[in-house]
């Protein structure tokens, strides 16, 4: 039960990363830009996003995601130290607490989660699982192999690694908000799929918001909290060392 929970998390970092292939090869600009970002080609904008968002020391990814015939949901604080702190759940069924503190993950399941985990095992076992586990924070240490993948999904610079040398040539559309924050809406293809990226218009040019419209993978990721600490905060009283019990 617990490989299985954990390796099913993993997903999450696969996911998130397909969202940063919708930048490059894309339609030529529009002409005569106006607003915050005058003279500058939706192109132009979106490699200064690339570039702010990739120089963030921390943010917050929130969003739904599809993964093959499934979902993910997540909404995780992560940073360049490693840290990460946050929430992340499969199909709806369930949710999973996961914190990243020093070289530690910690994680808590709720009972619905290892329940939906616990498919193909039999009804003794599941229960067994989620008498010992639900409820409950656990940790293990993040350089083992159970734990490496979400350890690694817990560094900004992994998850962002492909934000980086990118030529965009995106076009321009209409201005509007994310959340309150003002932003530019850039508009992204890659063959037949089609992306929406939102840019924020005031202080840094960060990536607010994309949305993917691909046939395979669609979804919507906001981002938010730039170079905030993240609360990756030790859980308090007993914590359960499913390394100990793998001894």
């Amino acid at each position: 039960m617990r490989r299985t929970a954990l390796a099913a998390l993993c997903l999450a970092a696969a996911a998130t990363a397909s969202l940063t292939g919708c930048l490059p090869g894309l339609d030529e600009a529009d002409s005569k830009p106006k607003g915050p970002f005058a003279g500058l080609t939706g192109g132009e904008i979106a490699e200064r996003a690339v570039k702010a968002t990739s120089n963030a020391s921390s943010l917050r990814m929130k969003g739904t995601v599809q993964d093959g015939d499934g979902s993910i949901d997540l909404d995780m604080a992560l940073d360049k130290k490693g840290q990460c702190a946050g929430t992340i759940s499969l199909n709806g069924e369930g949710k999973a607490d996961l914190v990243k503190a020093g070289d530690t993950v910690y994680m808590k399941y709720d009972e619905q989660f290892l329940r939906a985990q616990g498919e193909g095992q039999s009804k003794a076992e599941t229960d067994g699982v989620v008498e010992m586990l639900a409820g409950k924070w656990t940790k293990s240490a993040a350089t083992g192999s159970d734990s490496e993948d979400l350890a690694s999904f817990c560094d900004l610079d992994t998850v962002l690694a492909d934000f980086k040398d990118v030529h965009s040539d995106a076009t321009r559309g209409k201005a509007t908000t994310v959340d309150g924050t003002p932003a530019i809406v850039l508009h992204e293809k890659d063959g037949k799929d089609r992306y929406t990226l939102y840019i924020a218009t005031e202080g840094k040019p960060y990536l607010l918001k994309i949305i993917d419209k691909s046939a395979e993978d669609p979804g919507t990721t906001t981002f938010s909290d730039y170079d905030k600490p993240v609360p990756a905060e030790t859980p308090k009283g007993k914590v359960i060392d499913l390394d100990a019990l793998d001894g």
